[in-house]
């Protein structure tokens, strides 16, 4: 005598399809969140890593913080004063980031060079995971308070801002050293920006410039973006759940809004430059001193 097995009735099938499918729909965007948290997460860790390095850096200097990056001393790759050692090689004007790693350990390049200044970074703690392509040295994933903390960059033969002592500082735990930065699309619509590119040099390309973060900030007479005269600002940029990765002067790392920051923007995404708001960008969390101070002028 045959048994009859229980079977599922078409009316049972379907509801049990509808259950699985309302606690995929309920599960998805949870799990997609919890994975983006935890590139934050990833994100904070490596800047912390490499924040100890400013402090090597200003150790091992005469308590100078690290430039953004150093100056052209004439005569391009070919003159060994603008070779610097890094750790485990000599690099041709290295960014702040390759110079702090230097001081952890965490060495930038496998191999750097002395001939070229668009390397893409090899160490790891140089990703972002949230934007892991953007390696090129110059349009990087984090970018350097380098207004206040040491701009390197000369007009007329003048340094912008640099030497900066560390002593300046006066509160470590309240000055942005670095963040993940947008670069000059920033400073454009959200419509008119364009795509992350490698070795890039368009404006509007997410990334490009990105190794230098502007202060929220800016006058008619402060350095912006590239340093040319026709660069759009750089700033944050908000790539974790609408958060930006920040590492401060005394190592510790927070995610943060860009309006935590002091950053405002105008209506059609782009940030506010030097246009005149209601509720204006403030510096107090970049200027080393507590105060919304100016960023320096441009060298007359």
């Amino acid at each position: 005598m045959s048994r009859r097995h229980p079977a599922f009735t078409l009316i049972e099938l379907l509801v049990a399809t509808a259950i699985i499918g309302l606690l995929m729909s309920v599960l998805l965007p949870a799990i997609g969140r919890a994975r983006e948290q935890a590139k934050g997460m990833v994100c904070l860790s490596n800047l912390r890593q490499l924040s100890h390095g400013w402090h090597g850096y200003a150790d091992d200097h005469h308590d100078i913080s690290v430039p953004g990056r150093f100056a052209n001393l004439g005569g391009g790759t070919q003159n060994r004063a603008n070779w610097y050692k890094i750790g485990n090689g000599l690099k041709y004007r290295p960014r702040w980031i390759t110079t702090m790693g230097k001081y952890v350990e965490l060495f930038a390049f496998d191999a750097p060079s002395t001939s070229d200044d668009r390397q893409d970074y090899d160490g790891e703690v140089y990703r972002c995971p949230a934007a892991p392509e953007w390696l090129d040295e110059r349009n990087h994933a984090f970018g350097y308070n380098h207004h206040f903390l040491g701009n390197a960059r000369r007009t007329n033969g003048e340094f912008h801002n640099f030497p900066v002592n560390r002593s300046r500082i006066r509160n470590f735990a309240t000055t942005v050293l670095a963040a993940d930065c947008m670069g000059t699309a920033a400073g454009l619509p959200r419509s008119q920006r364009l795509p992350y590119a490698n070795n890039g040099g368009d404006y509007a390309q997410l990334g490009n410039h990105a190794w230098t973060l502007d202060p929220p900030r800016l006058t008619d007479r402060s350095d912006r973006g590239s340093g040319d005269a026709d660069s759009p600002r750089t700033a944050v940029d908000p790539r974790h759940l609408k958060n930006v990765a920040a590492v401060f002067c005394d190592g510790h790392a927070e995610s943060a809004t860009p309006e935590t920051l002091g950053y405002r923007l105008i209506p059609d995404g782009a940030f506010v430059d030097t246009e005149l708001v209601a509720d204006r960008p403030d510096n107090r969390l970049f200027s080393g001193t507590g105060r919304d101070d100016d960023p320096p002028d441009l060298p007359d």
